[in-house]
């Protein structure tokens, strides 16, 4: 069974990077990751459509990699906690966790008795097919496993506290998008509410030694969010990306087209939209 080098890290007190897809879930999706220094791929269920098989076969492509499969399950049940962590990831993300309650039940699902509720099922996906002691594998599978709760709505924040507390909860990760909504000020990232919100989620993290996560949009919010004290950050989802790279190329083209000379029409003349003439009748 593989380790875990990113929940090593984090324990190390170090940070970790990677990135989230949701749309292009391709053969070669892990090892375009890889080569671009993603040390996790957490793919999405929450919000993509895509079901257990999808995931199953992008957490097979991560075999022989270096980088690690998470997953963001649609909600927090043991149905999807423990069927991702059956299929290999060796992360797994709970949306909209509101109470330690909550966090409690996530960490038994994703642990074998007597440490948790989790279902025995060996020489499978996430022990690689192979035999060997299965109190060995329990053991690794427990060290492995990295368990991210979801900071999002306005009952979360007021109990992260309590939240990181969960013996068993690695990281508390910061949902931007949805506190806003939750708070009542939807995407104003600026907003008093949502600052103090942060705040409190990174000190929640600090305060009982787990790491707090966020997801860059961009590189100003990489910068802005590493200074603010998270540490496990995705750079990126995979849509946002594509549509920032072609932007970025299109309007340099636009911009290059936009301050040459207009090129001689086939007719020899200058194209009418530059010179300000009329075209001549019949010429479009």
């Amino acid at each position: 069974m593989r380790g875990n080098p990113v929940k090593e890290k984090l324990v190390r007190g170090e940070a970790s990077f990677g990135t989230m897809a949701w749309e292009f879930m391709t053969p070669g999706l892990p090892r375009i990751c890889q080569a671009a220094g993603a040390e996790f791929l957490l793919l999405d269920m929450e919000h993509s459509g895509v079901g257990l098989e999808t995931i199953k076969t992008q957490i097979a492509l991560t075999a022989g990699l270096d980088i690690l499969p998470f997953v963001r399950v649609p909600t927090g049940a043991y149905q999807y906690v423990a069927r991702v962590l059956d299929a290999g990831a060796l992360g797994v993300m709970v949306p909209m966790v509101e109470t330690a309650g909550q966090a409690r039940e996530i960490v038994k699902w994703s642990r074998y008795p007597r440490q948790g509720r989790r279902g025995a099922a060996f020489g499978a996906a996430h022990d690689d097919y192979l035999g060997g002691p299965v109190v060995e594998k329990i053991a690794t599978a427990h060290a492995r496993t990295l368990t991210i709760c979801l900071i999002e709505t306005e009952v979360g924040l007021k109990n992260v506290d309590a939240i990181a507390a969960v013996d068993g909860v690695d990281c508390v990760w910061l949902g931007h998008f949805d506190l806003t909504d939750f708070l009542g000020i939807p995407a104003q990232f600026d907003h008093p509410k949502y600052v103090k919100g942060v705040e409190r989620i990174v000190a929640a993290a600090r305060r009982h030694g787990k790491v707090a996560g966020f997801m860059a949009a961009d590189e100003t919010w990489a910068r802005d969010y590493y200074a603010r004290g998270f540490r496990l950050i995705a750079y990126g989802i995979d849509t946002l990306i594509m549509q920032n790279g072609i932007g970025a190329g299109i309007r340099m083209l636009r911009g290059l087209a936009a301050s040459e000379e207009p090129a001689p029409a086939r007719d020899g003349t200058k194209s009418a939209k530059k010179s300000g003439k009329k075209s001549p009748k019949g010429k479009k």
